[in-house]
Formats: C-alpha cells, structure tokens, sequence
C-alpha cells in the first residue's frame, strides 16, 4: 500500500474475472464514477491503485446523492434503457451480472434462518415488499457503504470494491448509502435524508424524467429490505449503531 498500489486477492481466477470485468463496466458506462486504475491482473489477485482518502461521513452525502443519481443515470442512457429487473444483464463478451430479485430472495432466506428474521411470516412480508420493489427501470447495484467511498485530498471521490454488480432500481443503492451511514456515524435528521433523495432524482432525471420519481415512501421500502440484509453487520464493520428511530423496521 505505500508502494503506490493496494492487491486485493480472491479464491478462484472466476471472482478475478467479474471483479475486472465490472470494474471495466462501470469505468465505460458509469463514468462519473472515478474509480482505482487496475494495475496487474493475476489468476488469483488484482492490483489496483492506491488511493489514499478517508471514508464517507454524514457531511458528504448531498455530493454522493448527487454522484449516484448522475452515474445510474449514465450506465442507463449507455447501456441499461433494455434490461429488466428480473433478468441477468448480459455483457457483449456474454458475461453478465445478477437481476435484482435472485440474489436478495436468496439473502433474504438466509437471514431466516440465522434468526434476523422472526417467522416465516416476516420472510414473506419481506419477499413481498422485494418484489413490490421490483419495477421500473433499471440501475445498477454496487454496495454503496462509506468504506467505499474514499475522498482524497484533492476533493476527488473515488469508488472502491465493485467486485460484485446487479441490477437495483433506481435510488436502490443510494438508500444503502443512507442506512450505512446512519449505522457507523449515527442517525441522520429525516430533512437530510429527505434532500439527499431530491438531488439524487435531479441528478438522474437530466438522463431520463423516468429515472428521477423515487418518493420517500419507495425509499423507505428500500431501506427496509437494507435493514433486514445489513443485520449479519451489525457490529463490524464500523457498524456501531442500531437501526435508528426512523428507519423502517423489517415488516411480518
């Protein structure tokens, strides 16, 4: 890492694969995105640039709303206006990343059973706000959180860990953004959080007036089906609050 360079290894040369080939991805369709340069590829490892920057705070979240809603906006008016929620996208090479609903089915499944979920009443109610979810068009997903996000000392933002893209509805990632940021720094005052979700919808309407119609009540069901996927967390990762007052709860 003071060389210049930070190596990020992986179990098998087919997570080197789509962690490159998403970070070639984002860097052609999302390119409001800055993101590390790749440096060396290996059959079990990537180098990539070292950026030296700190983490997200609260402060910041007005320029990454905007940041977001700007990038979604791209990658769709470049290469999502045809793909649909429910479907893997599908690269020209013939890779592709996860639909929306597969994996958080999925997921959500998972924390049933490791008890983040009380009942299979609650995994239901769950399910069904997921696929509630479900419409629109489609984004892209790539954990927004602020270890993610590095902010260099020259103002620059730098997007960090896209090892692991799918598609999301719009604003889906900026309520992740929302929840972790509440979760490592503490609650945020709804205001902010209600402006933040503006500038995001400004940002990516000047793509598409579609993309731009997320209320807080969408925003609120994606920050429910966070809360529940985000538990196994709590406690690491610089997650040292609780769900906060106003967050939704998961619902069951």
């Amino acid at each position: 890492m003071t060389s210049g360079h930070f190596t990020k290894h992986y179990t098998d040369s087919s997570r080197v694969a789509a962690a490159v080939r998403h970070h070639w991805w984002l860097t052609e369709h999302a390119h409001p995105l800055h993101l590390p340069m790749l440096q060396v590829i290996r059959s079990n490892s990537v180098t990539y640039q070292w950026v030296k920057g700190r983490p997200a705070r609260p402060e910041d979240l007005p320029r990454l709303a905007q940041l977001l809603g700007d990038a979604d906006g791209t990658a769709w008016a470049s290469d999502l206006q045809t793909a649909d929620l429910h479907v893997p996208h599908r690269f020209d090479d013939g890779t592709e990343f996860a639909d929306y609903l597969s994996p958080r089915t999925a997921a959500l499944r998972v924390r049933l059973e490791q008890g983040y979920l009380p009942n299979k009443a609650a995994l239901h109610a769950m399910l069904s706000l997921l696929e509630k979810t479900a419409e629109g068009p489609a984004v892209f997903y790539k954990d927004s959180n602020p270890r993610n996000v590095l902010i260099a000392e020259t103002g620059v933002l730098f997007t960090i860990d896209t090892d692991d893209l799918t598609l999301a509805p719009a604003a889906y990632d900026l309520a992740k953004l929302v929840l972790t940021l509440q979760l490592t720094y503490g609650p945020l005052r709804p205001t902010v959080i209600d402006a933040a979700l503006v500038l995001y919808n400004e940002a990516a309407a000047r793509h598409d007036v579609t993309l731009g119609v997320t209320d807080r009540e969408r925003l609120d069901d994606f920050l429910a089906l966070h809360a529940v996927l985000t538990a196994p967390y709590l406690g690491r990762n610089g997650y040292l609050y609780g769900w906060p007052a106003d967050c939704p709860r998961p619902r069951g």
